[in-house]
């Protein structure tokens, strides 16, 4: 069963976060799939799932490559500001954190796989921070919009820790979904727009390439 199967390929993952300059492969660009843009009527017919794991730019680039995702949007949530700004959510002047919507199709990957692919490519050991990226606007949070997800995330989470998958405990928050804030335009595929970004190369690239390395049964044909 994938779910235990990917147990011991998550704690592989967990590497993605180091940076490792002299690598010329690591800062290779990874090979990103051609967008298919919907429109908003066509994107009601999908399921929507919530998450933060460090820099949304990162996050948006990896579920973007995963199987069944038909979107990724960039924003904000978890905090009680509203409308809040780059500006105010990067600097820490809100309780939000940086996050990603992800429209997908259930009848081609399942919530439970969304949530491997959430806790294989980042490390939800690490409070308020991811990589270089430190503050609680970079925490890491799975929010859930039913009992039913609560629970996926909450066993899954059992498990890691049941199997000793990490050397330490999980900060992960598990959080009720209430309201998703759409990031301004220019943050909406950035890594795809932006492969020369020095922050690009150095941090969202490698982590998206050990993600694909790892996580290869998820991937869409053309991410390969």
């Amino acid at each position: 069963m994938k779910f235990f199967s990917l147990l011991f390929t998550v704690a592989i993952a967990l590497g993605c976060n180091t940076i490792t300059k002299s690598n010329n492969t690591e800062l290779a660009q990874a090979k990103i799939p051609e967008k298919v843009i919907l429109s908003p009527e066509e994107l009601q017919q999908y399921e929507t799932a919530y998450f933060a794991s460090g820099c949304f730019w990162c996050v948006e680039a990896i579920f973007e490559s995963v199987k069944g995702v038909k979107e990724v949007v960039s924003g904000y949530s978890g905090g009680s500001e509203e409308n809040p700004t780059y500006e105010q959510v990067a600097y820490g002047r809100t309780k939000h954190a940086e996050a990603v919507e992800v429209y997908y199709n259930p009848k081609e990957i399942s919530y439970l796989a969304l949530v491997q692919v959430f806790f294989g490519s980042h490390d939800p050991t690490t409070l308020n921070r991811q990589g270089p990226d430190r503050g609680t606007q970079y925490r890491s949070i799975a929010f859930y919009k039913n009992g039913d997800e609560k629970k996926i995330i909450e066993d899954y989470i059992n498990l890691l820790q049941s199997e000793n998958v990490y050397d330490r405990p999980i900060v992960t928050d598990v959080m009720a979904f209430e309201k998703f804030w759409k990031a301004e335009e220019y943050h909406q595929d950035f890594e795809r727009k932006n492969p020369d970004n020095s922050y690009v190369r150095a941090v969202s690239i490698p982590r998206l390439n050990r993600f694909k390395e790892n996580f290869q049964e998820f991937l869409k044909e053309e991410a390969h």
